[in-house]
């Protein structure tokens, strides 16, 4: 992926959908132990929250774990 001379990349489509991303949407980006994370706006982690108590729920409804497994392995 690289970055245009504008500072833009494309957020791909699995990821997009993965956290329910919609054109126009707002977007934070965050500085977590030397990595940059994106996160959609009003989304950031709640503190005393888990990471893992903070995702749970996300993809009720939405996909099986079979489909959620292979879109975050971009099989």
């Amino acid at each position: 992926m690289r970055v245009t001379t504008k500072g833009q990349v494309t957020i791909p489509a699995r990821i997009r959908g993965y956290l329910g991303i919609q054109p126009h949407a707002d977007v934070d980006f965050q500085i977590r132990k030397g990595l940059v994370v994106l996160v959609k706006a009003g989304q950031a982690r709640k503190a005393g929250r888990t990471k893992f108590e903070s995702m749970r729920g996300i993809l009720a409804g939405r996909l099986t774990t079979d489909q959620w497994m292979k879109a975050t392995r971009g099989d």
